[in-house]
C-alpha cells in the first residue's frame, strides 16, 4: 500500500462526551424552553454561543463566505463576523455543536445550562449528582 501526503491526519486523542451527557444537556434544553416559551432550538444555539466552543479566523474579506460554507454542520454550528484590527481582513467566529465537544467542554457546556435553568427555577441534578455524572464522562 503506497502512502501520499495527505493520505492520513494526526490529531489528539481526547475523550468524546458520553451519551448521557448529551442526553441531560437536552433534558435541561427542553425544560429551560418550556419554561421560556422559546423553541428548545433558540434555546441550544443561544447556549452554544454562552457556554460552547468557538474559534476566531482573521482572512480577507473574500474568503469569508468560503469558511463559512465549510463550516456548515448541524444546528449549533455558527458564526459571526466582525471587524478585524488587521487592515484588508476581517474576523469569523465559528461556533460548534456539541457533537465536536469532548468531556472537558461538554462539562462547561452543561454547567451553563445548569446556572440557566436554576435561575429560572428549574430543578436540576444535584452538586454531588451533577459531580457523579461528570465522572462517568472522564
Amino acid at each position: 500500500m503506497d502512502f501520499k501526503p495527505g493520505d492520513y491526519e494526526i490529531t489528539r486523542k481526547r475523550k468524546k462526551r458520553s451519551l448521557d451527557a448529551n442526553a441531560y444537556s437536552w433534558v435541561l434544553i427542553d425544560k429551560i424552553a418550556e419554561t421560556l416559551r422559546y423553541s428548545k432550538e433558540e434555546v441550544y444555539r443561544r447556549a452554544v454561543r454562552e457556554y460552547g466552543v468557538s474559534d476566531v479566523y482573521c482572512c480577507k474579506p473574500e474568503a469569508a463566505p468560503i469558511l463559512i460554507r465549510a463550516h456548515q454542520g448541524g444546528l449549533g454550528f455558527q458564526y459571526e463576523t466582525f471587524e478585524s484590527k488587521i487592515q484588508g481582513c476581517i474576523n469569523v467566529r465559528l461556533y460548534f455543536g456539541q457533537s465536536c465537544y469532548d468531556t472537558r467542554q461538554m462539562s462547561v457546556f452543561i454547567d451553563g445550562l445548569v446556572q440557566d435553568a436554576k435561575s429560572i427555577g428549574i430543578e436540576t441534578l444535584t452538586d454531588r449528582e451533577l459531580s457523579l455524572l461528570k465522572e462517568e464522562w472522564v
